[in-house]
């Protein structure tokens, strides 16, 4: 039996891999009637909420002629103590792909591990290829290729910075963090990225210039006891019109979603003319079709 293919971090794929990903999504967005998944089935388990992964995974696996099975901590033996590598055994000889929003990183890593089907990270703590998939699917659409261009990331060091930090080294674009002190990217990421991420403690220089702007919650979910911590932290690292002046004129802004208006981003740059955060929603659907297709089909 082969082994299969997982994305349990976005370098999992080769650059070439990522850039036909970003090619085929776009391409997928216009095909309607296109089952390629027929009677393939995917397992989602959820330890976290969610809107957008749970809605695009499940319609992506209707729309391609499939269909998903949704299970919470409350619905398995997860739940209730079972290993995870027994888990990822009995599912895996059930459904024909995987796809888990977990907390720690190392639950995707152990399902992938001990799975006999493809393994995709939905979010973890340390990573969420999947949104950098439907980010960068969004930029080429909007501006063409990602390479030689620079990517500003304004606020916390999260798995979402993280994934644009191998989406940089993938991509060939420069990143510029800006995170106050305590909030970093882990060190190795960094070390491992080299020149192609800055890493400063001023949203005014990273934006500068800057053809990206990206930012996220403050306080992501599992951490809203430390909202009035990060809120006092985080004060300076507003993405308000301001800084979108500082960034280049063709600049597109960016956000995952949920977004807090008046805290992380401004109203008036979320709901503004440059932003392309709806699109970067929708493209969720788009690019974890062209994903599943490349791992099943």
């Amino acid at each position: 039996m082969s082994t299969p293919r997982h994305l349990v971090e976005l370098t999992d794929l080769s650059a070439g891999e990522l850039r036909a990903l970003i090619r085929r999504a776009i391409e997928l967005k216009r095909i309607r009637g296109y089952e390629p998944l027929k009677n393939k089935v995917l397992g989602m388990v959820f330890e976290k909420s969610s809107t957008r992964t749970r809605v695009s995974f499940e319609v992506g696996m209707a729309q391609f002629g499939g269909s998903a099975i949704f299970l919470s901590p409350r619905d398995t033996q997860l739940g209730r103590g079972e290993p995870i590598e027994d888990c990822a055994r009995v599912l895996s000889r059930m459904v024909d792909v995987l796809m888990l929003r977990t907390f720690e990183h190392r639950t995707v890593e152990i399902f992938a591990r001990y799975s006999r089907v493809p393994v995709i990270n939905g979010l973890t703590d340390r990573f969420h290829p999947c949104q950098l998939l439907a980010d960068l699917q969004t930029y080429f659409e909007h501006r063409g290729d990602i390479a030689g261009k620079t990517v500003a990331w304004i606020g916390d060091g999260n798995n979402m910075c993280q994934t644009y930090i191998h989406a940089a080294q993938l991509l060939d674009f420069e990143l510029r963090i800006a995170a106050p002190e305590g909030y970093d990217p882990e060190p190795e990421l960094l070390r491992q990225a080299g020149d192609r991420v800055r890493l400063s403690r001023d949203p005014e220089q990273a934006a500068s210039g800057a053809h990206l702007v990206v930012t996220d919650v403050w306080a992501s979910m599992g951490q809203e006891g430390e909202q009035a911590q990060r809120a006092e932290a985080f004060k300076d690292f507003q993405v308000d019109r301001r800084l979108m002046e500082l960034a280049a004129s063709d600049a597109v802004f960016m956000h995952c979603l949920p977004a807090h208006r008046g805290e992380e981003v401004a109203a008036e740059v979320i709901d503004g003319p440059r932003s392309v955060v709806w699109d970067e929603a929708e493209n969720r659907l788009h690019a974890q079709k062209a994903l599943l297709e490349f791992l099943l089909a």
